[in-house]
């Protein structure tokens, strides 16, 4: 029987934890790290192997996943001292699975490579509960072959897995997935508020244009959520005004105008002048009930 690689995962948040457990129960031999040391008991007590920093991790594990906040968090654990670079041995193969600038992930892998240490981006989409479940999606840049090795991975914790092109594709790929996320964010926001001013049964509402052409993933899974105004985040407010500020930075530097994108990013930066950046991205909706002066479900959770 081939001996499996062993994985190191470094970043047990919101996304990590779920992540982490699936790779756990595919059977891989797991090493885990995190800045708050105490995430990493619940996972020890599972099975891992926690490490005492990134190095000692990468030093004792084929393939070294992060998943950490944003760029300066990958470069610091990647890069900086104690950091995946200096434990890690040539031929191993890190895995960025954060989300962060294209640009500054083609800078790590060269670093890496002067090592002789491979990389692959691979950001992800599905919110917490794809991180659970293992379904999430996951978007790769870099060496096919080094895809195809890091493969059994990646279907540990995801159902669509695609390869890209080279580094740095996964991260722009994924920033394309964050526009269509908030631009349907904003859609079911404006729709339901336009449905509560009109007088209509919201959860009827939803039931009847979901199965159609109007349907997507946030309406069935965060429409609910907003009628029993249950604002725990499969994604927070703070972590997606950080995506569509790398997508607003990209598409400055491609010259490409993306004026909905900045006027999501507009509203979202009131709800976090209000204190809310940690409820859930569906929670865009307050800004339009602010606006408005209607908040959507009220009435509809004594019908």
């Amino acid at each position: 029987m081939e001996q499996r690689e062993r994985v190191g995962f470094i970043g047990l948040g919101i996304m990590g934890r779920g992540m982490a457990r699936n790779i756990l129960k595919a059977g891989f031999p797991l090493r885990v790290w995190n800045r708050t040391a105490s995430r990493m008991a619940e996972l020890a007590a599972e099975g891992a192997g926690p490490a005492s920093s990134p190095g000692d991790l990468a030093f004792h594990s084929d393939i070294i996943i992060t998943c950490v906040s944003d760029t300066p968090d990958v470069e610091q654990v990647i890069l900086g001292e104690g950091g995946v670079i200096h434990g890690a041995r040539p031929g191993s193969l890190v895995i960025d699975m954060s989300t962060i600038s294209p640009r500054a992930t083609q800078r790590i892998a060269t670093q890496l490579a002067e090592r002789h240490i491979h990389m692959l981006d691979a950001p992800i989409s599905g919110g917490s509960e794809g991180a659970e479940r293992g379904t999430l999606s996951i978007m790769v840049g870099g060496d096919a072959a080094q895809f195809e090795r890091a493969l059994p991975v990646f279907q540990a914790m995801g159902k669509t897995i695609t390869h890209l092109g080279p580094i740095g594709a996964g991260q722009t790929t994924k920033l394309v997935n964050q526009i269509l996320v908030v631009g349907h964010a904003l859609a079911m926001s404006e729709a339901l508020l336009f449905a509560q001013a009109g007088g209509v049964d919201l959860r009827k509402a939803l039931e009847a244009v979901a199965g159609g052409a109007a349907g997507s993933w946030m309406l069935s899974n965060r429409g609910p959520q907003i009628l029993a105004r249950d604002w725990r985040p499969g994604f927070t407010i703070d972590l997606q005004q950080k995506d569509i500020r790398l997508v607003l930075q990209e598409a400055d530097r491609l010259g490409v105008p993306l004026p909905g994108t900045a006027l999501i990013h507009q509203l979202y930066r009131t709800l976090q002048a209000r204190g809310l950046g940690h409820e859930g991205n569906h929670a865009l909706i307050k800004a339009l009930e602010n606006l408005a002066g209607i908040e959507v479900g009220v009435w509809s959770e004594g019908a």
